[in-house]
């Protein structure tokens, strides 16, 4: 068990340091003193308010009116203060919080998309599931949970001094007791509770982020679900994943709410019987006053659930070391270099100002299927070269290994810096945007007329878009509202407005008409761009000077 605390908190200080010790350090430490500040304000309060409820009991007891009536005044002046404080606090902790959850944030997207990692950890590392909930719900959870956690223990240090300062006053075996409480109650909860809760956790954020996607997954193959008529597959399938997840609930709650809460809440109610049990003797002998019991119990509580705040919020923490296992073997991916495979059979890559391969072998990229062997060729500048051959056969895995998205193999891919080639898959991506947006979609270049583009939808055979839409500007879900063989055509817009002086076409007229793809392969041709195709069609042969079938 000891070994699982330590790991947990490695993991932790190893996503930690990345904001504490990084470039936002001097303010953020600057908050953090600042609510150590108000924290022990607000102790003190606490301390104040619990001597002030104690000698509201004796002020009664005594039937002492001028007393009781100066206690009452104290009494609401300290509740007032702890309210104020308590309520700064509280929101410098979570501001705190949101400034370390954009910095980490910002953090992990630079490295997701960082030499294509969101590429490799779809295609070759499905181990590590749902990389979204670990960018937004695991981060958000890591940094609120973590400063929640450190107020607390700045708080219970603060707490534990103090208030064992009053309890030692009162009796000495107060303290005594007090240390064997907590020592039994941290004991058992660590090694009675700790890895079960925390393994029943980690696989729910799993299978709930599982059971999320596939729900996403029916939502955007709404249409092909329908047309397959597979409604009840798919609904078999969900309740599935769904029937795990809830499998795996009950279990947490079996544990977390019957076995833990059964101790839990029997011996995190001794404090409050434990004080009058020691200092029933005195009191009944007349030696303290009758409020000295009040005020002990309260001292004796607010150290004991300082003391043993584990045992207090383990479900929480449970959780939370379950979040920081996630989002450590996130990071640790994303720390790795890319774009070398593990047997060390990578495909090199030369930038020059030409498109060719050499003596290239491409494998399948957990390197058990070779799919063809030192294939060379050279795309002169100016020409076209199309790539055909049976499904399965290779033909979109050379676009990978020449976009670099492919690395298991040998052999040489030579081509120019990847911002002077423009991909078009067979399925094109249409962004969140505008209308203009879509067209000038990874353009350099953003100073292009609206004349300009309304020209280019027209070359395109687009521009009733532009008043269907509502112009250029006008938003919409592209995707949808788009049939496949306009998302192409738009596509090959971005071409024309572009100007690459290399292009690569993955079956990037599959869906069009003969007749379309004719005038889109002109105005290519037109642009002089160097380009690639990969196809099935025959009469594509006619735009390209090299045809290559692959076996």
């Amino acid at each position: 068990m000891d070994r699982f605390k330590f790991t947990v908190f490695k993991r932790f200080w190893v996503i930690s340091k990345l904001y504490w010790l990084g470039d936002e350090k001097k303010g953020a430490i600057g908050l953090l003193l600042l609510l150590a500040v108000l924290l022990f304000a607000n102790t003190q309060i606490k301390v104040f308010l619990n001597t002030q409820q104690g000698n509201l009991i004796s002020s009664l007891a005594a039937k002492d009116a001028d007393r009781f009536s100066q206690v009452v005044v104290f009494a609401i002046t300290g509740i007032i203060f702890f309210g104020l404080l308590n309520s700064g606090y509280g929101y410098l902790r979570k501001t705190i919080g949101l400034y370390w959850r954009r910095w980490l944030t910002h953090h992990l997207l630079d490295k997701y998309f960082s030499n294509r990692a969101f590429y490799d950890l779809s295609h070759s590392h499905q181990e590590i599931d749902n990389p979204d909930q670990r960018i937004s719900e695991d981060v958000d959870s890591f940094c609120q949970e973590s400063l929640e956690f450190l107020v607390n223990i700045i708080e219970s240090v603060f707490v534990v001094i103090a208030f064992s300062v009053i309890l030692w006053s009162i009796s000495p075996t107060l303290v005594f007791s007090l240390i064997i409480y907590s020592t039994l109650a941290y004991t058992i909860t660590i090694s009675g509770y700790g890895r079960k809760l925390t393994k029943l956790h980690s696989e729910q954020l799993r299978k709930e982020a599982d059971f999320r996607f596939g729900l996403v997954r029916i939502r955007e193959n709404a249409e092909s679900i329908a047309f397959y008529n597979a409604i009840s597959q798919e609904d078999n399938k969900v309740k599935l994943i769904f029937n795990i997840l809830f499998n795996n609930f009950k279990k947490l709650i079996l544990w977390s709410e019957m076995y833990f809460n059964v101790f839990k809440d029997q011996f995190g109610n001794l404090p409050w019987v434990i004080p009058p049990l020691i200092l029933a003797g005195q009191i009944l002998s007349g030696e303290i006053e009758v409020g000295k019991v009040t005020e002990a119990s309260g001292a004796f509580g607010q150290v004991a659930f300082s003391v043993n705040l584990i045992m207090y919020r383990f479900d929480k923490f449970t959780k939370f070391a379950a979040s920081i296992n996630r989002l450590h073997v996130f990071y640790d991916y994303l720390k790795q270099p890319r774009g070398k495979v593990a047997n060390g059979r990578n495909i090199d890559v030369v930038i020059d100002n030409r498109l060719a391969v050499e003596n290239l072998t491409v494998q399948t990229p957990k390197t058990e299927k070779i799919l063809y062997e030192n294939l060379s060729l050279e795309v002169p500048r100016g020409q076209g070269l199309l790539i055909m051959g049976e499904s399965g056969c290779g033909k979109s895995s050379l676009l990978r290994a020449l976009a670099g998205l492919w690395n298991s193999g040998t052999g040489v891919v030579v081509r120019p810096e990847l911002k002077e080639i423009l991909f078009l898959p067979q399925r094109p991506y249409m962004i969140l945007g505008t209308l203009r947006e879509q067209l000038l979609y990874t353009n350099p270049k953003d100073d292009i007329s609206d004349e300009q583009l309304y020209q280019v939808l027209q070359q395109v055979h687009l521009s009733h878009l532009v008043e269907q839409s509502g112009g250029l500007l006008a938003e919409e879900d592209w995707s949808d509202v788009l049939s496949l063989g306009e998302q192409q055509r738009l596509a090959f817009a971005r071409i024309l407005v572009r100007k690459p002086k290399y292009t690569i076409l993955d079956e990037a007229t599959s869906a069009l008409d003969v007749h379309n793809e004719e005038h889109l392969y002109h105005l290519l041709l037109e642009t002089g761009t160097t380009f690639i195709s990969v196809g099935h069609r025959p009469d594509l042969k006619k735009y390209h000077e090299i045809i290559v079938t692959l076996p």
